[in-house]
């Protein structure tokens, strides 16, 4: 698995140079299109496992009276097994296809709502949050992971709309599981929500496949600095370029988590919470309308900044949207107090935020290859996981000072220095560790005298 894989050595060059490549696997269902599809649509019916969670802890709450402290740990368990999973998950998917992979993650977010509704032990509670965790990363690496694989040429964008359906889930459902749980209480829509996602998870993996092997189904971007060589997880795991993202990723991961988590101490603190805001001819609370316009500009800036780093390069794109996501960090922190700028600054950090999804797995297939793109991917979105248990220290600092201001300061520094990281960084270290494994390529190549 760790080998350097044997490729087509009269197409290797670093750059490609616009040749024609192998005609693409005919057939409507080996459309890169319809492929990127179905992993959209799997994203959008896991998606509530993450987003509509918050929904159901008071009721649990309220017949059971376990706390709310005891039953968020649920949620915590379903981070952590939705995280550190994902490589052992996408190598499975890597090895043996999508298709099982994804139609196992549905069968098991179904099992978990079903676990939520008859849990009447925080055990069962706990168990069910692990499942669901599972569940959802066999999903989520998978689905990212295929998408960079059929668009070579075009991987940000497929990865940010594969990745923007996992916001998109939560938006197109919210309602109806609002409406659901006032109408038949939580037991009922738990296990209804379980089968309709499950279903159709269950029948769009059945039209994922991975791209031939040997094929070339798009010519690699010319815009962009791409391998054709394709890498294995441990000989990724042995280049400095990756522990260097790592660190980017856990960077700008933690602040936009802290964001995430503080958004409404943040807004209470300032005393706007409940002040009425109208922008855009909708009025509401500045809080309520930030949490919606935060969810909304999440879900566009992943597609929007994966299309934009096809184009102008997936670090520079990294650089001006990091930057960005710290000026609007520090803006927050000193104009929050109006609630309209505090719903528009927290909306354009979480446009900015959301782009290392999107991102961040178009450059892990541009520089270790496409084969182990969901393997190799996994293992970097590991980082979330390690980002999450930064969060606390937000709270903490806020705390100890009485105000956010240290806090977004510190969040902003995080952002920038991320940004000086990819540009200055991991940039120069991917172009030489590029020029010198198309060199050894070309030696290895090269006829015996």
């Amino acid at each position: 698995m760790s080998s350097v894989l044997p490729v087509d050595r009269s197409n290797e060059s670093l750059r490609d140079s616009g040749a024609t490549a192998p005609a693409s696997p005919s057939g409507f269902w080996t459309n890169p299109w319809i492929q990127l599809f179905a992993g959209v649509v799997c994203m959008a019916m896991v998606a509530n496992l993450q987003y509509g969670w918050t929904i159901f802890v008071n009721p649990i709450d309220a017949k059971f009276h376990w706390g709310k402290v005891a039953i968020q740990y649920t949620f915590t368990l379903f981070v952590l097994f939705e995280t550190w999973l994902v490589p052992v998950e996408a190598y499975l998917a890597d090895r043996y296809g999508p298709r099982l992979v994804v139609m196992a993650g549905g069968v098991l977010i179904a099992a978990a709502w079903i676990m939520y509704a008859h849990a009447n032990t925080l055990t069962m509670l706990y168990t069910g949050g692990a499942v669901g965790g599972i569940g959802t990363g066999l999903v989520y690496g998978t689905c990212v992971g295929n998408a960079v694989k059929w668009f070579q040429d075009r991987r940000g964008l497929a990865a940010g709309l594969t990745a923007a359906g996992f916001g998109a889930g939560a938006a197109i459902t919210v309602v109806p599981l609002t409406r659901s749980l006032a109408a038949h209480g939580y037991e009922a829509t738990l296990i209804h929500f379980a089968l309709l996602q499950g279903i159709v998870v269950l029948i769009a993996a059945m039209v994922l496949v991975k791209p031939p092997k040997g094929a070339a189904l798009r010519r690699l971007n010319p815009r962009l600095v791409q391998t054709k060589i394709d890498l294995g997880p441990a000989q990724m795991l042995a280049s400095p370029i990756f522990w260097v993202m790592y660190v980017a990723f856990i960077l700008v991961g933690s602040s936009g988590l802290m964001a995430a988590a503080q958004l409404a101490p943040i807004a209470n603190t300032f005393g706007i919470a409940k002040s009425s805001v109208t922008l855009f001819g909708f009025t509401g609370p500045a809080l309520i309308f930030a949490l919606s316009l935060n969810n909304l500009f999440n879900g566009l800036g992943r597609p929007i900044f994966g299309s934009l780093s096809d184009y102008i390069g997936r670090e520079y794109t990294m650089f001006i949207t990091f930057i960005g996501g710290a000026l609007a960090m520090l803006a927050l922190s000193k104009y929050g107090h109006n609630p309209a700028l505090f719903v528009i600054l927290a909306a354009l950090i979480f446009l900015s935020w959301g782009d290392i999804y999107s991102i961040f797995p178009a450059l892990t297939s541009d520089q270790f290859g496409r084969r182990f793109a969901s393997t190799n991917y996994g293992f970097l979105y590991t980082a979330k996981g390690c980002a999450a248990l930064f969060v606390p220290i937000g709270g903490y600092i806020a705390a100890r000072t009485g105000n956010w201001t240290a806090t977004l300061e510190l969040a902003a520094a995080a952002n920038i220095i991320a940004a000086l990281l990819l540009v200055f960084v991991v940039r120069p270290l991917r172009m030489r560790e590029l020029r010198q494994r198309e060199a050894s390529a070309a030696v290895a190549a090269a006829p015996a005298d």
